[in-house]
């Protein structure tokens, strides 16, 4: 590997032996490098990244004009599809590329981005911004894949780490995550970020919910405040109101909207599915801590998969394609992971800190092969011993 410098132009010191150093100074120096990379990035930041987002949020909302245009004017399958295919880049632009990285504040206090604020921005999906920010920007950046602490380790039947207990229900997790999750996964995430999984289940450990401190009236009431306040009025939109403007060709409208909006959560799930889950993806039991900037930005990475594609699909996946990347810095916009992602690569190189990277299709099978060894009693110690 190139010791001379990375692409921000910074000298860099030689492949350390991790093994010649004590835990605690490795991890140090490693946060301490992460932490001047990350001030370099932040302060690149200004008017490009605010032009690159507002292009891309315009771009959206033709697509979003043209997908519906031809959904509805269409007579023959080729301009349903086009339509169909434009609704789906704009639903899932809405969905990553802009909506997840507005909501971790990535374009938050730069002149000229108001729109995209953190606090203000309305995201195009069925799923309660308060709930998310709570559940995803809080507890599972926080907190990845520790048991007790991040909400994410399991959906229902889905174990994704062997740190939730196994169940017979594991069984179906291969079966569900296919029938339910992948092509239902927006509205899945919106029922577990607002608490209402919490309502009809537990998660299989001790602590039994996930968001509800319990099961009261009032939290109850509180969960399905936070889920219906998206679900109804989006739903109504994509399913009632658009469909209900074509009149007597109410059934291709509401059928287009529905191919376009599977699509949108069949694409996301492949992708954050690809994020946390495999053999070799490390988790922790309740409990864990760690001491200090550096050893959280090594569990972050060590995590967190990455996977390898172009940037049209990488654009379309949010950037979560580094996802590494973002997991250590949550609030830069996905441009700029990109851009950061061999530097990022190098450090952990150098200080022995497990960066994983694949082709997207490996990663995939390397995720459904461990969900299926967790789905059998026993998945446990497979599972310790694929990693040993």
């Amino acid at each position: 590997m190139r010791t001379d410098s990375l692409r921000s132009g910074k000298s860099v010191c030689p492949r350390l032996d991790p093994e010649s150093l004590p835990d605690a100074e490795r991890y140090r120096l490693f946060g301490e490098e992460l932490d001047a990379l990350k001030q370099r990035t932040f302060a690149r930041m200004g008017s490009d990244d605010v032009a690159y987002v507002r292009r891309l949020d315009h771009f959206a909302r033709r697509m979003e004009l043209a997908g519906r245009v031809l959904i509805h004017v269409s007579l023959e399958p080729v301009s349903f599809f086009l339509g169909v295919g434009a609704l789906w880049v704009n639903k899932q632009l809405q969905a990553t590329e802009i909506g997840h990285s507005a909501l971790h504040g990535a374009w938050d206090r730069l002149p000229g981005a108001e729109k995209f604020t953190s606090k203000t921005f309305r995201w195009d999906t069925p799923v309660d911004e308060e709930s998310w920010r709570r559940g995803h920007n809080v507890r599972h950046h926080g907190n990845t894949n520790v048991a007790a602490k991040d909400p994410d380790i399991h959906f229902g039947p889905v174990r994704l780490t062997e740190q939730t207990p196994y169940s017979r229900w594991n069984r179906w997790a291969v079966p569900f995550t296919l029938a339910w999750i992948f092509p239902n996964f927006l509205f899945v995430i919106g029922s577990h970020v607002a608490g209402l999984n919490d309502v009809f289940f537990d998660n299989g450990r001790p602590e039994k919910l996930d968001f509800l401190p319990d099961r009261s009236k009032e939290s109850v009431r509180g969960a399905w405040k936070h889920a219906l306040r998206k679900y109804v009025p989006y739903y109504a939109k994509n399913y009632f109101f658009y469909p209900a403007l074509a009149g007597p060709f109410f059934g291709k409208v509401l059928l287009g909207n529905w191919l376009a909006e599977t699509m949108r959560d069949v694409y996301s799930a492949a992708t954050i599915f690809c994020g946390h889950v495999g053999g070799d993806v490390k988790s922790w039991p309740a409990g864990t801590r760690a001491h200090g900037r550096g050893e959280w930005y090594a569990m972050q990475v060590e995590a967190t998969n990455d996977f390898e594609v172009s940037l049209p699909v990488s654009i379309l996946c949010g950037g979560l394609d580094r996802q590494i990347e973002h997991h250590l810095f949550p609030t830069l916009p996905p441009s700029r992971l990109r851009e950061i992602a061999p530097e990022v690569r190098a450090i952990c190189e150098r200080y022995g800190v497990n960066y994983k990277t694949d082709t997207w299709g490996r990663t995939l099978r390397k995720v459904f092969s461990h969900i299926a060894r967790l789905s059998r009693e026993g998945g446990v110690r497979e599972v310790v011993r694929a990693m040993a």
